[in-house]
Parts: structure tokens; sequence; C-alpha cells
């Protein structure tokens, strides 16, 4: 029996959890409590704002339903420890569509985890192989936790970095985004030693340390991180106006769009219409446009036109039988 009231309700809340109708005898067996305790049990929980539905009969069942508001869910050890790999998995690798908020949500999980069952997540990770569709670098998945939890409580982030032509140096920021591109992570923050703004990639930083100093956020130059890292990567790079014509819904095109390639406005024929800024290899802008799975017609630049033919008559040559 728990006598204790908190510890029971907990255990209520997790069996409610469940994807299933309890009927109050069976809560009541289970907890070693009462119908009548039961009941009080779901009214507090109420109170908390857990949408409890019950059911009328001799045995009215009680199950949890959606509400307003995502109330805090209770996990068992299993449960924790099948999210967080997951969300380590899938955060080292930047799979595309995992954004700022699977890695906040990774860094709260990993924060209250229990040592025996982060020891338990770590070595379920080392012991198997992600197979991932990003062509990115792997991450650690601590890395982006530490920097993720800089970034929501505003602490300054100190790190080891490497350049792109491999000089070594330490940083000392006031982090303010981490940004997705889909192939690898960045963080956008302010360089104190600098006193200017940095875009960093997140694979080439080491060491990563919060460093519990706290400071007040300050202004993006340029609109949101998103923008402020596709102007920085086109800094010192030759750029591009492309237009590109879909025969899909911008509904649909936009589900599977990257962000960072710009938002597609609906044309007269019931098709949409994408245009943006690129920088480096069209071949590259070719090959995530032909990805996204819908037909589509590049109307400018023509290098770009040039880069989708070639890479077209490239794949049909490589799909003819020899």
């Amino acid at each position: 029996m728990t006598t204790d009231t908190p510890a029971r309700l907990l255990q209520l809340l997790s069996l409610l959890q469940t994807p299933r109708e309890w009927p109050g005898g069976e809560l009541a067996e289970r907890l070693g409590v009462s119908r009548r305790t039961i009941r009080r049990d779901v009214d507090r929980l109420r109170e908390l704002g857990y949408p409890v539905q019950a059911s009328m009969g001799a045995d009215g069942g009680y199950r949890l339903v959606a509400g307003k508001a995502l109330p805090p869910l209770v996990l068992d050890d299993e449960e924790a420890v099948a999210i967080a790999v997951g969300l380590r998995a899938g955060a080292g690798h930047a799979v595309e569509g995992l954004e700022e908020a699977s890695v906040r949500a990774l860094a709260k999980l990993e924060q209250v985890l229990p040592s025996r069952l982060r020891h338990r997540v770590t070595t379920l990770q080392a012991a198997t192989t992600p197979l991932t569709s990003g062509d990115g670098p792997n991450i650690a998945p601590e890395t982006l936790t530490v920097m993720a939890s800089t970034v929501a409580g505003r602490e300054r982030l100190r790190f080891a970095y490497r350049a792109a032509d491999g000089t070594p140096s330490r940083r000392l920021t006031e982090p303010y985004r981490l940004v997705s591109t889909g192939r690898r992570w960045y963080l956008v923050a302010y360089d104190l030693e600098r006193e200017d703004w940095r875009t960093f990639r997140v694979d080439r930083v080491s060491e990563p340390f919060a460093t519990g100093a706290r400071f007040v956020e300050r202004e993006l130059p340029e609109g949101s991180a998103a923008e402020y890292l596709r102007r920085s990567m086109q800094r010192g790079q030759e750029s591009y106006d492309y237009v590109v014509a879909f025969a899909e819904p911008v509904d649909a095109v936009a589900a599977r769009l990257p962000g960072w390639l710009g938002a597609p406005e609906p044309d007269e024929r019931g098709g949409c219409v994408l245009r943006g800024r690129g920088s480096g290899p069209v071949e590259w802008l070719a090959a995530r446009l032909a990805m996204l799975g819908f037909d589509f017609t590049v109307r400018e630049p023509a290098e770009l036109v040039d880069g989708v033919r070639e890479m077209g008559e490239r794949l049909s040559r490589a799909a003819r039988p020899r």
C-alpha cells in the first residue's frame, strides 16, 4: 500500500498515461487503496491540469485524454532510456527536421536522468550504429546538449574551436541560437574577446563548458539566427538568386523544404514558387531540390538550369543497363 500521497499520485499518473482505460477497481488494487481514494486522487490530478476522463458503469473506468496543454509526463526507466537514445542518435548526425526544440528536449531529459540510466544510455548508444540519411559530420550529443542548455539559460559558453584551415583557438561566447541546415549544426553567438557576432560549426567545437555566468541577451544585427547564418555563409562566396516552380501546393512543398532555402509562395495555378539566394556549387542545390521528391522547374539562374540538366543526364546514364 502506498501511503505517501505525492508518490501515489505519480504512480497513478504513470498508469493513466498508458493508452487504455483503467477500471477503478484495478487501479485501487494496484495501488493498494480504496476506490474512494482513487476518486479523490483523480480529482487532485484534474486540479493539476491533467484531463482525466471517467466512464460510467458498475466498475467505472478512467483514462487520460488530450487536453489544451501538454502536462508533465511520467516515464519509467525503459521509456526514458529509449527516448534519450533516440534523441542522441538523431542529434549527433544533424538529421534534417531535428530542430533546436528537439535538442532542448534532449538537454532537459539528460539533466534529470539518474546516473544509472545515463550509464545505460551511453552503453546502449556505444553498442549500436545508427543508419542516417544525413551527409554531414557526426557530432557528440553531449556537445549539443551543453550548447542547448547554455542557450536556454543565457549562460556564457567556453569551448575550443578548430577553424577551416586547422588553426586552434579558445572562445568565450554568449550563445544565441543553434541552427541546423540539415547537413550540419551551427552555433550563432557573440564572441566576447573579438567583440562581434560569429557563427561556429558545431562539429569543429570541442571541450564545451558552461561557465555559470549569466548574461543579458544581445540583439542580433540581422533578423533571425537562420538569416544571420545564411548571410554569413554567403560572405566571401559567389552568390546567385534562384527561382524554382513546383506543381505541388505550397503546404506540401513547405513541409519538406528546409527553412534556410526560403519559404515557397503560392502561384495562380495551384502550385508554388520558391525564391532565394544561394552560394557555393549549384550542383548541391540541384541535388537538394531533387531530394524533395516533387517535380520542379528551374526558372533561374541559367547555371542552375544547366546543373539540373547535367545531373539528370548523369543519373540517366547511371541507370542504363550494361
